[in-house]
């Protein structure tokens, strides 16, 4: 039963980080829009969503890793 309650935990980590992070895929690309021409970036807006998306699913796995090791550490009694 302790490794259904663990995947569950896993997956539910993982939906968690995917959802935050596909609500930052828009802010993050709405703030390129803004933010980039300040720095005389020019980007296509296709591009700029793309950009988006990939440090979004860098942070999608910084995400899920940095839980797991809180997880890890909880469970192992280092954390409370």
């Amino acid at each position: 039963m302790h490794k259904a309650t663990t995947a569950q935990r896993k997956r539910t980590s993982l939906i968690e980080s995917i959802v935050n992070c596909l609500i930052g895929i828009g802010v993050a690309t709405g703030a390129q829009i803004i933010v980039f021409p300040f720095f005389g970036i020019r980007v296509p807006l296709l591009s700029t969503f793309w950009i988006a998306c990939v440090f979004t699913g860098i942070s999608i796995i910084r995400s899920y890793l940095l839980r797991r090791l809180f997880e890890w550490l909880r469970i192992s009694g280092v954390l409370p």
